[in-house]
């Protein structure tokens, strides 16, 4: 049940924590990158969730062609090291089935045997663990929540039962809800899947134009795509290899594509940005719009698009203007004060 993978320091001040989960018995897996400078006081602090196929080290906390992460400079930067240096504490959580944190038994178990597992309300308790356990530790009131994909779900989820715990969301290339299909109803999907750097390859290129540039080199997916490999033990025992991944994610978005959002807009109370590319295929600009009305008591909101990037803009050629504007919107000095 257990990754027996040791968990990477991705920075030498890196702390890592296993925490008890809803689910008796398994852990999950926080990285923690404290700020350099206290420029907030009390200490701000942001946990990324990520979306449906790759845990937090590749995400938020990857530093691509990073060989000597003390010596980092601005081309191997990450999204966590641009937060921090912006004065924020940085959190990242695995979920369930991903990363360093447990696998669910179920993983064990021939995929067709169970439902799709790590769906958004049982992600959502995962996050009020991680929650609880950063409030107390840090002796905060609340943090800021950045999400990735599918990871809007449980977040947008958490942000509407527990309000005062939610200073701000980023919501990067969130799932939206889309009308739904006559006569069509989703299909029932396995409990999990094998992903490989060739699915995931296709993801991260799929969506550019053929007559545009590509903005993900195949040097730095090589890199990625190893290290990617080695967050699941057995990813390289399988012909071809890939790594095992929970399809709670993936059923939801096909839900959600269905009319089944699995959260109601309506019930998110906090400020929120909506973060996404130009060329991000499965965020459409009808899904912003539809989403950016239904956050009806949010009392600010953002919906930015940003030129050349995709789904996956954390990882392209345009991922430090995504890095801007989430800092600028975390920072909440968006508000000038009424005369």
């Amino acid at each position: 049940m257990t990754s027996d993978a040791v968990a990477q320091k991705l920075d030498p001040r890196e702390e890592h924590f296993h925490i008890p989960g809803p689910r008796p018995g398994l852990s999950l897996f926080l990285r923690f990158l404290p700020a350099m400078k206290g420029e907030f006081k009390p200490r701000r602090a942001v946990l990324y969730l990520h979306g449906a196929t790759f845990a937090s080290a590749l995400s938020v906390a990857y530093r691509f062609g990073d060989e000597h992460p003390d010596e980092r400079s601005s081309d191997t930067q990450s999204w966590r090291d641009a937060l921090n240096d912006a004065g924020f504490d940085v959190w990242g959580l695995d979920f369930y089935g991903f990363g360093h944190s447990d696998r669910y038994p179920e993983m064990s178990q021939p995929a067709a045997d169970n439902p799709p597992l790590c769906v958004a309300e049982d992600a959502a308790q995962q996050l009020n663990a991680a929650v609880q356990f950063i409030l107390g530790r840090q002796r905060l009131e609340q943090l800021s929540l950045i999400s990735h994909s599918w990871g809007s779900m449980p977040a947008c989820l958490f942000a509407a039962a527990h309000p005062a715990r939610i200073d701000r969301l980023v919501l990067f290339a969130p799932i939206g809800r889309r009308g739904p299909r006559r006569y069509e109803t989703p299909a029932a999907l396995p409990a999990w899947r094998i992903v490989t750097p060739r699915d995931q390859w296709t993801r991260f290129t799929e969506d550019v134009p053929e007559h545009e540039k590509p903005v993900l080199s195949r040097a730095h997916f090589a890199e990625w795509s190893q290290r990617y490999l080695d967050s699941d033990p057995e990813s390289r025992c399988r012909d071809p290899a890939g790594v095992k991944t929970p399809l709670g994610p993936f059923s939801e978005i096909i839900k959600a594509w269905h009319g089944q959002l699995a959260y109601d807009p309506a019930r998110v109370r906090a400020p929120v940005a909506i973060i996404r590319g130009e060329w991000d295929g499965l965020m459409l600009d009808d899904d912003a719009r539809r989403l950016f009305d239904g956050f009806g008591q949010s009392p600010v909101k953002r919906d930015i698009k940003i030129g050349r990037g995709t789904h996956l803009m954390h990882l392209e050629m345009m991922r430090a203007a995504l890095w801007r504007e989430s800092i600028s919107f975390l920072r909440g000095d968006d508000v000038a004060s009424v005369p």
